[in-house]
């Protein structure tokens, strides 16, 4: 099993962007502001805000 991570990806991402099937959302540990109330970068988004999400029906 590979454990290797893309660099590109943040922990809260469950694909990697331009995957299509994929959108960007808000990210629910930040509520898409990208810093906790500590005021220190959020780490499931890496600061930005939006995580990638998978999309669609199953």
């Amino acid at each position: 099993m590979n454990m290797h991570t893309d660099p590109d990806m943040n922990p809260g991402d469950e694909a990697e962007p331009g995957t299509p099937g994929a959108g960007e959302d808000i990210c629910e540990d930040c509520s898409g502001s990208g810093k906790l109330a500590d005021g220190k970068p959020c780490p499931n988004c890496g600061g930005s805000g939006k995580v990638m999400r998978g999309i669609g029906g199953g």
